[in-house]
């Protein structure tokens, strides 16, 4: 079938590399919410499978005129330039967020500009200063991030006693998805004719 012209890309970051990680779990559980929103066409982007060092390029990526040398970075970009917007899914560590997320927001910086962004966080607080920090750095990489976040408390409530996600887990969280999905994709639609205008 033929996909509709104004379809949005969304891609849905996991932000933790961690063993026996949580984050997953909301992952798979907005990314279903999102795959199943009319004219979305969305992918989970899972930093495990992008392994990229440390940055320590010579150049900025704001000043990088010559493309990505290193291949995994490289693949990373492809798919952050696709995007017309992203979900990024991330713990609270020590009131922040993970090292391996920043990371991979450094290292490539057009490919983010102008779209939107939005977060699903867990941890102390629901996660909240993890967001705080990353709109912050969004905003530095010339995105939009949205008001509307999905916090996720005391999320270790969701997990029976062999770490397996319960029955019907986020239900409480159901309402605010449904609000956090048209914000995020209102914003979408918006800055990709913005983007359109302009290259044309």
């Amino acid at each position: 079938m033929m996909k509709n012209i104004s379809t949005m890309k969304i891609k849905i970051i996991v932000g933790s590399t961690r063993q026996n990680r949580f984050s997953e779990k909301p992952a798979r559980w907005i990314y279903e919410k999102t795959k199943n929103t009319d004219d979305v066409e969305t992918e989970l982007l899972d930093l495990r499978d992008y392994p990229m060092p440390f940055f320590d390029e010579p150049v900025s990526p704001t000043m990088n005129k010559n493309g990505y040398p290193n291949e995994t970075v490289k693949a990373w970009a492809q798919r952050i330039g696709e995007a017309d917007g992203y979900i990024v899914v991330t713990p609270e560590y020590n009131h922040g967020y993970p090292a391996v997320l920043k990371n991979a927001m450094d290292y490539v910086y057009k490919e983010w500009n102008n779209k939107p962004i939005g977060f699903v966080s867990y941890g102390s607080v629901g996660g909240a200063r993890s967001i705080e920090q990353l709109r912050q750095v969004a905003v530095e990489l010339q995105m939009a991030p949205i008001r509307s976040a999905i916090h996720i408390p005391s999320f270790w409530m969701m997990l029976d006693a062999k770490g397996n996600l319960k029955e019907k887990a986020f239900d409480s969280l159901e309402g605010g998805a449904k609000k956090f999905l048209e914000q995020l994709l209102w914003w979408a639609r918006a800055l990709k004719n913005a983007r359109n205008a302009i290259s044309t």
